[in-house]
């Protein structure tokens, strides 16, 4: 399971805020305290109280689910996942009795599965908003598509692929709406009529590759994306590919020169419709308090103000949409139509059509790693190279660039792999098992230094790129269980950060939080690197492989 604390971007977190305040007060009808909504979920089921498994951009919801406690009596206790990760855990089972409902941007991934489909009695789609490109305004009289309400998918696909068009898009693999946006284009350039089959998929590969060409912000996150966004200078990237809502609430932040004009193309789109859906492992009181909850939440009135809360568009007919939502709907491009396809069209994305990445990890084998910790590294980092991932989620990935960096007081190595694509002579098999064979040589002792070994990161990917002359997804990913104690200092540091040139310094550093390690400096490293600082005190498993969304 995901930690809520791990998720959340800038965007969110004052939403998050407001959510935690309006029920910290709260109770439930025997006096109890009502849980948080970031609480972990409760154990057995609690009268008055829904246990949900959801997509954290509700976030946004928390004024109005507090309205529908008070209406209702019912306390929604949210615990956050990505999408298709929420639909594996319901599928599996391991939803029965932990979770009274899950509320995702969308089923149609998890409808996909029998055994998924089968543990849900009921769904009720509360609100909808549709996959769009947020333009910066400023580029639209340069692209030739005046106010954008013509736009089809295939002159958004000739701007990105001739670099006119550089976009930051979500990471398919991890978020509902980068997967939403590759069934989109896959759809829109295969013309498919019908559910998309591995046929169409093969059909579009060209075109979904070099619309893929244009993608320079990936993203396990909607928030990061938006702050990445939000520093990245107006050549780097022009657009971001996201919900509709999700591009007009960023407005309400941006500067002028920031603003986004939100496109959806002519020729469709693949719509989140937000189904609150009810499991069938929930008990009666549950299911009552269900009902309750959607009756209340299809008010016109509540819809109304669900919309304008959120920016999504409302589902009960005759309710008004947020002012500056447009009254138009686009038709629905199709989905897959198994289970199969879709994952074959996340792995193809993850293999093929993306550009490649470069990252290197920055890894503490220092004294304090010996033991469970130098263990549970290992173990986390050797996952990724396995082959039991049918998606792409946690594999390194074919034409991806790894390099190992082991330090303590110093460097003590630094190994590089590139993965091979699959079909080829040699595959990926070979050169996944060296990078494991190197992993399990790390050892544990020494001091730590942090920060020399950061700056030698920065030279490695250096030559790496003086060398090779590509254009690679590039980051740092730096995990230590202590406080640095040797070599330069965080002040050397960020003299080294900037004098760094323009294209180095954008390299984001992704901080593990993990034992004793300092959280303020790893804090101040992800801050003036753009980076996202993560915890792993809980699993280096589940973190590690959440980056993988950044890379």
């Amino acid at each position: 399971m995901t930690n809520p604390t791990r998720r959340r971007g800038w965007l969110t977190a004052a939403l998050a805020a407001v959510l935690a305040a309006a029920t910290a007060c709260t109770s439930t009808g025997g006096g109890d305290p009502a849980p948080k909504p970031t609480d972990p979920p409760a154990e057995t089921a609690r009268p008055g109280v829904l246990r949900v498994l959801a997509g954290s951009e509700l976030q946004d919801l928390a004024p109005v689910l507090e309205d529908a406690r008070k209406a209702t009596g019912v306390t929604v206790q949210f615990s956050w996942t990505g999408t298709l990760d929420g639909a594996d855990t319901v599928a599996s089972g391991r939803a029965d009795g932990k979770y009274d409902a899950v509320w995702f941007p969308s089923n149609q991934y998890l409808r996909l599965d029998p055994a998924g489909k089968s543990k849900l009695v009921s769904e009720t789609p509360v609100m909808v908003s549709p996959v769009a490109i947020g333009v910066r305004s400023s580029a639209l009289g340069e692209l030739g598509w005046g106010d954008g309400s013509k736009v089809t998918w295939a002159q958004v696909g000739a701007a990105a692929s001739a670099g006119k068009l550089p976009y930051g898009m979500a990471d398919p693999s991890r978020s509902n709406s980068g997967f939403s946006t590759l069934v989109a284009v896959a759809s829109a350039f295969s013309g498919a009529g019908a559910a998309l089959t591995d046929a169409d998929v093969q059909k579009a590969a060209p075109q979904l590759k070099e619309f893929f060409k244009g993608q320079k912000l990936t993203s396990g996150s909607s928030g990061w994306l938006a702050q990445a966004y939000t520093r990245a200078e107006s050549g780097v990237v022009g657009a971001l590919v996201n919900y509709e809502s999700v591009l007009l609430s960023l407005n309400r932040t941006l500067s002028p020169q920031q603003q986004l004009t939100v496109v959806r193309p002519v020729d469709g789109v693949v719509s989140a419709d937000y189904p609150l859906s009810l499991m069938s492992s929930a008990a009666q009181e549950q299911r009552d308090s269900f009902q309750r909850l959607t009756a209340y939440l299809l008010k016109e009135d509540v819809q109304k103000r669900i919309s304008e809360v959120t920016l999504r568009r409302p589902v009960t007919a005759g309710a008004a949409p947020a002012a500056g939502l447009p009254a138009d709907r686009r038709r629905e491009l199709p989905f897959p139509g198994t289970r199969a396809v879709a994952d074959g069209l996340l792995a193809s994305y993850q293999n093929e059509l993306r550009r490649p990445s470069r990252t290197v990890y920055v890894l503490d084998t220092s004294g304090s790693m010996e033991g469970s910790r130098i263990a549970a590294l290992k173990s986390a980092l050797g996952r990724l190279t396995g082959s039991d991932d049918t998606r792409g989620v946690r594999r390194f990935r074919d034409r991806e660039e790894i390099t190992l960096l082991s330090f303590a007081s110093a460097v003590k190595w630094t190994r590089t792999h590139v993965v091979p694509a699959t079909g080829g002579t040699p595959g990926p098999e070979a050169e996944l098992a060296s990078i494991d064979a190197d992993v399990q040589s790390l050892a544990a002792s020494g001091g730590t230094a942090v920060y020399s070994s950061l700056e030698e990161a920065y030279r490695v990917i250096e030559r790496q790129q003086a060398a090779a002359g590509d254009d690679r997804f590039t980051s740092i990913v730096l995990m230590t269980d202590g406080e640095s104690n040797a070599g330069a200092t965080d002040g050397d540091f960020k003299r080294f950060h900037d004098a760094l040139p323009a294209g180095e310094k954008a390299i984001p550093v992704f901080p593990i939080r993990f034992g004793e390690a300092a959280v303020n400096q790893l804090q101040g490293i992800a801050d003036l690197s753009g980076g996202k600082l993560f915890d792993g005190t809980g699993s280096l498993d589940g973190v590690f492989e959440e980056i993988r969304g950044y890379q």
